[in-house]
Parts: C-alpha cells; structure tokens; sequence
C-alpha cells in the first residue's frame, strides 16, 4: 500500500512528466500540396535502395540504374522498382571528390519512367563528407563542443552523432541544416523524404555520446516530419521501433533496414508495421544479411515491399532482389 506521502509523489512525478510530454507535443502539419505534389506511395510498390555509384557507370542518369531489372523472389520475369531511394547528390567516385552535383539527372530519369523518388538524407548524425559539414564544425566550436558526437559505428566512422537537445540551440540549428536539406530536394523535383538516423535516444548515451531522452527524439522526429510536409514533400519514418504508434501520424510510410534479421518487424512494440500497413501506409524493408528465402515469404505476407541488398551495407545499384 503506498503511504499519502509517497502518492503525492508519485502524483506529482506523473504531473511533470505529463507536462514535458504536453510541451513536446506538436501538431501534425498535412502535407502542403500549394508546394508540392504530395505523392504517396501505393501500398504494394517494389523499391529499390541505392545511395551509391560506381565511376564510368550510367553517369547520363547521375550514377543511378534506372533500368534495373531483376527476378523476383516469387521467380516468374525480371522485375523493376517503383520507387527509387537515393541520396540527394551524385556519388562523388563520379563527380570527383569535393564536387557536389545535386541528382537532378537521376530524377528527371526516373520520373521519365513514370516513377517516383525519395531523397535520402541524414537528420540525426554529421557527415564529414557533405558540403555543409564546416557548418556543424563551427557552430560545435562555438558551443563548447555541444554538437558533434561519437563516430556513428566502425562501418561508418566518417559520420557523428548529433546532440539533438536544445540546452544550447542544438535542435534548433540541425533543424535550420535539414531545412536547407529538403529544400534542394524539392527544388531538384524529388518526390518524398527519408530522414535517416532519428533513434538516438534508443542508442544510449555510451554509444551517441548525448544524453537523449524519448520525449526529445519525438519531438525532433515531429518536427522533421511537419518540415517535409511544408515544402510539399512526403516522408519516410526511418527505423525508430520506439516510436512507430506515436509517430504514424505524422510519416506517411516506413523504411526499416533488418528488421527480419533482428526480429523486429512486427511487434516492437506492439502494433508494430502491421497498423501501419492496415492504415494504407507503405512499409519498405531491406536486408542485408539475412538471404531471401528467410524472410521474403514473411515480408510477403505482412504486406511488406522488401528487397535484398549487399551483405557488407553498400548500396551500389547491384544486388537488387525484390521479394515480389
């Protein structure tokens, strides 16, 4: 039995954190169709993930193969994506390093084609190797070192996790970086959005280097989601299990990477991908370690649009396998 003393702590606990949740609460922003299209992508559509290029290969559509054709895991003829995931600029083992050509070739190539691209962009860790990257380097130094974290992982020691905490403007600036972001996406004709790297909160401090709590992550995920929607563009939720129910109102589809592998794509918690799939929001999956056969007929099944990629997380055009 809790003493009086105790529940009017307890009473008292539950009020603050009511009240931080209430002050983090932003509302959906519908996506801006005065500025954009606001394509949605049907809920049965292949994709296909490719962030990368390779020198002296299809240089005409900005590194991206728009003609991939491949056989499906269902067998049956070879089979082409819908929509295309790539990155808002020309890899530069075309371009030449230092040299940033926004992929305007690539998505007026893919919509010659009749379909539709997302560009990819990071929301949540600073890469060394973006145009902008000085700009994270200088507001860090004049915070005291407030912004740029840990390395994102040994696969990907070039990028840093960002503090997304605002003690000292931090979420304000990303915001202010992305924005900027997402407006050379829409003016290069892309049609949606994925922000990558919105789960620092679940990583844990020993691995970001930042103290990032739930309610913090929400809100700059909502955030983010309403700053696509105002330049008419539609957005991915990218990964971010935690959070699937909470942010659904505001990420018109999913992108999930090895949520087969790890055993998470379904009740993570609970509901997991199968409310978004039965709210008419496309899931796009992608594994990279896990073969076909020990996932495809699941991704099937739920409604999902999978595809297998390279085993060591590159994302040249090639392994391309669609489940369906």
């Amino acid at each position: 039995m809790i003493s009086g003393g105790r529940l009017r702590l307890v009473l008292a606990m539950a009020l603050v954190l009511a009240a931080t949740r209430a002050a983090f609460a932003v509302p959906p922003v519908p996506c801006d169709t005065s500025v954009g299209s606001c394509w949605t992508p049907p809920l049965v559509a292949r994709w296909q993930y490719q962030l990368e290029g390779k020198r002296h290969h299809y240089e005409d559509t900005g590194g991206i193969n728009v003609d991939i054709c491949a056989k499906p895991f269902t067998k049956g003829p070879c089979v082409s994506p819908e929509v295309y995931d790539i990155d808002l600029y020309v890899d530069s083992n075309i371009t030449g390093d230092g040299n940033f050509v926004v992929d305007t070739a690539a998505v007026d190539a893919i919509h010659a084609r009749g379909r539709h691209a997302i560009c990819y962009l990071s929301a949540g860790d600073i890469e060394t190797f973006r145009p902008d990257y000085q700009q994270f380097v200088d507001f860090d130094a004049s915070c005291n070192h407030c912004l740029i974290g840990k390395p994102f992982s040994r696969v990907f020691p070039d990028e840093f996790w960002a503090n997304i905490n605002n003690d000292r403007g931090q979420r304000d600036f990303m915001l202010q970086m992305v924005d900027a972001r997402v407006q050379k996406c829409a003016a290069a004709g892309f049609d949606g959005i994925e922000f990558d790297v919105v789960d620092a909160y679940a990583q844990g401090t020993a691995t970001t280097g930042w103290n990032i709590s739930e309610a913090t992550q929400l809100a700059y995920d909502q955030a983010l989601a309403n700053l696509a929607h105002q330049h008419g563009l539609t957005v991915a939720l990218k990964n971010d299990l935690g959070q699937l129910s909470a942010l659904m109102p505001y990420f018109d589809y999913a992108i999930n990477e090895q949520c087969f592998e790890y055993e998470e794509c379904d009740n993570n918690p609970p509901p997991g991908y199968p409310a978004w799939v039965a709210a008419g929001k496309a899931v796009f999956t992608v594994e990279y370690r896990r073969a076909p056969g020990r996932f495809c007929a699941a991704a099937n099944a739920a409604g999902y649009n999978s595809i297998k990629k390279a085993g060591n997380f590159s994302l040249y055009d090639k392994p391309y396998r669609s489940c369906r």
